[in-house]
């Protein structure tokens, strides 16, 4: 890299960052969260002050159901090894829900939803009007306190008008994992009801459980699944999302970065719904404000139909197959060229290493080996190309001193000498090419491994997400404010492969781009790509870099490029006598080449023409 460049790299990098430093930002509007959520959602969905209510004005209210609009509110608590749920009598509802096997960022209980952060609201619609029955006291005779034993155990609310008319509300918790069946009756009340369908609407100010907030509302999102199979969801980010959707929907989570909240209907599917993501950067407790407003059609729940399922837990990809159709789509595996790499090679050979290997820093070297072992046919392959490449560079510099400046020449006459001895300039890249969608692959699966969570190695506390070793007291452009240890080693592993690439590869002084320079700019340039993603991801890739300088030192031992130039004179001898049988890629290579020097030929006459008119 000459002075020129040097300066030029400079100049380009202080334009960035003194764009980002210089130009003014927006100010974003101040908009309270009171008023942007009831914005977004109806007013029944925000908490309001319980104010009491007289006899007249209860009636008014709830119609039928006033008997029930007063009462004392009981817990009900249910745990197995995995979850502990509270229910209450005030609207036989879900209160809370305590994942016991995950800590969050700063080692506190896991609760993913809470009576402060999350409400649901179930509207039926009655001749008098809409009854949230949220609101309306349920009994049960349940135990307050409870663990799930053997089989799986049943919570019930009811209330009941009359001997033959209620509503039923049925629970059942599993002997272990997060998937809670929600049965939904309405017995004897075509009186009191219409034939319009049931609003469920869930308001969740999603609470915060990684350490990064940022990364946290890029994450933050509601996926749905049509009832045509149609994975989607809301765009991931830090901005408000909307989306109304007239097609039913099977099922839909409220997803957290590696836990999810989600409800799925085991009969008919949803009606119309409406989805939102509400984010105010003002708030530093709340990731998202996620609002979902569904129809449950009538018709189902009152012909015995109502079974629903809750699903509370992490987002796991290996747990979530059995919870619905298309759930699993919940972890993101990358582009749909990349996925079936992570879903059918990645995943299945990283929890078959977890059966082994307790020590996930020990996990990620001992898959970077597998997957090197695996890839030795290419690599070696490459690095024989490369091997031909070096052999052939004395003749390809004749060529250069011979024709001058004459690109075309030049590359003609090089294409020529391949062809000669039988070397194509695409052997050294479809291997390396080959490789490519192994690394994109893990750069989209790592961010999405729960099972990174909170597990160390060396100095990292967490492979999950950043290890930070300096903390700056401001941001910087494109690095953010802190500097990851483990992205560091990368980028030194990263520029210490291409010192040694560069040395194996032969030199192109007349290519427009010089490559082996723009080497050393890339491995500094993702370093701020790389800083804010996992600690596990930067050390994947500082691990590959060391094993392929290995593996490439190894497999020079036994190549002799001696032998490579005595094939190549061989080739060519036998294409001088016309023995050699030529490939597509030849043929098509000769008839471009004869092309192109006609083509000259005839630029070349047709000068001489017009000059001598």
């Amino acid at each position: 890299m000459d002075r020129n460049q040097i300066i030029g790299i400079v100049l380009i990098l202080g334009m960035l960052l003194g764009y980002q430093l210089l130009m003014p930002k927006p100010a974003p509007e101040k908009q309270p969260e009171q008023e942007k959520v009831t914005s977004a959602a109806s007013p029944a969905a925000v908490k309001q002050p319980e104010q009491a209510l007289d006899s007249a004005a209860t009636r008014k209210l709830y119609g039928d159901f006033a008997a029930a609009a007063t009462g004392q509110s009981q817990d009900i608590v249910v745990e197995n090894p995995d979850l502990r749920i509270t229910f209450s009598t005030q609207g036989g509802r879900v209160k809370e829900v305590l994942l016991k096997n995950y800590k969050t960022f700063d080692q506190k209980p896991l609760v993913l939803i809470n009576e402060q952060s999350s409400e649901m609201v179930l509207e039926l619609p009655t001749n008098r009007g809409k009854v949230n029955i949220e609101k309306l006291f349920f009994e049960t005779t349940a135990s307050p306190q409870s663990s799930v034993q053997g089989n799986a155990q049943t919570v019930t609310f009811k209330l009941a008008l009359s001997p033959t008319e209620s509503i039923e509300q049925t629970y059942t918790i599993p002997a272990k994992g997060y998937i809670v069946d929600y049965d939904l009756k309405l017995n004897g009340l075509d009186n009191q009801l219409t034939n319009n369908d049931i609003r469920f609407l869930w308001q969740d100010k999603m609470r915060q459980f990684e350490n990064d907030m940022d990364e946290n509302r890029k994450s933050a999102t509601i996926n749905y699944l049509s009832a045509d199979e149609n994975f989607d969801g809301l765009t991931e980010g830090a901005s408000d999302q909307e989306a109304t959707l007239e097609e039913p929907v099977k099922w839909f989570t409220i997803k957290h970065k590696y836990f999810l909240a989600g409800f799925i209907s085991e009969s008919g599917p949803f009606k119309k719904a409406v989805f939102k993501t509400v984010v105010n950067p003002n708030d530093t407790q709340t990731v998202k404000t996620a609002i979902a407003d569904v129809l449950i059609p009538m018709a189902d729940v009152k012909s015995g139909k109502g079974n629903y399922r809750f699903y509370f837990g992490p987002n796991d990809y290996q747990l979530l197959d059995e919870v619905a159709p298309e759930f699993d789509r919940n972890v993101y595996l990358g582009y749909a060229f990349l996925k079936p790499v992570n879903k059918y090679f990645f995943v299945p050979v990283f929890n078959l290493l977890e059966k082994f290997i307790s020590n996930y820093g020990l996990l990620i070297i001992a898959l970077v080996v597998f997957v090197k072992l695996l890839l030795t046919p290419l690599t070696y392959r490459s690095y024989v190309s490369m091997a031909k490449m070096r052999v052939l560079g004395p003749e390809v510099n004749a060529i250069r001193e011979k024709v001058g400046d004459d690109m075309a020449k030049q590359q003609q006459e090089t294409m020529k000498l391949y062809q000669q001895v039988g070397v194509s300039p695409l052997s050294g890249c479809i291997p390396v090419l080959a490789t490519m969608p192994v690394l994109m692959a893990l750069f989209f699966l790592f961010p999405n491994l729960i099972e990174l969570r909170q597990k160390e190695f060396l100095w990292s506390t967490d492979l999950s997400t950043y290890d930070s070793i300096i903390r700056f007291p401001f941001a910087i452009p494109f690095l953010g404010s802190h500097l990851s240890l483990f992205t560091v080693i990368m980028t030194l592993s990263s520029l210490g492969y291409a010192y040694y690439n560069n040395q194996m590869t032969p030199a192109q002084p007349n290519s427009p781009i010089n490559m082996k320079a723009m080497s050393y700019v890339f491995p500094v340039m993702f370093m701020f790509v790389m800083n804010s993603f996992p600690a596990g991801l930067a050390f994947y890739y500082f691990v590959s870099n060391v094993v392929t300088i290995a593996q490439q030192l190894l497999i020079r031992k036994f190549v002799d490029e001696d032998k490579i130039k005595a094939v190549l004179e061989e080739n060519r001898k036998k294409f001088a006598k016309g023995d050699v049988k030529k490939s597509k890629f030849q043929d098509l290579l000769q008839r471009s080449l004869q092309q192109a020097e006609e083509a000259k030929k005839q630029a070349e006459e047709a000068k001489k023409r017009a000059k001598k008119q």
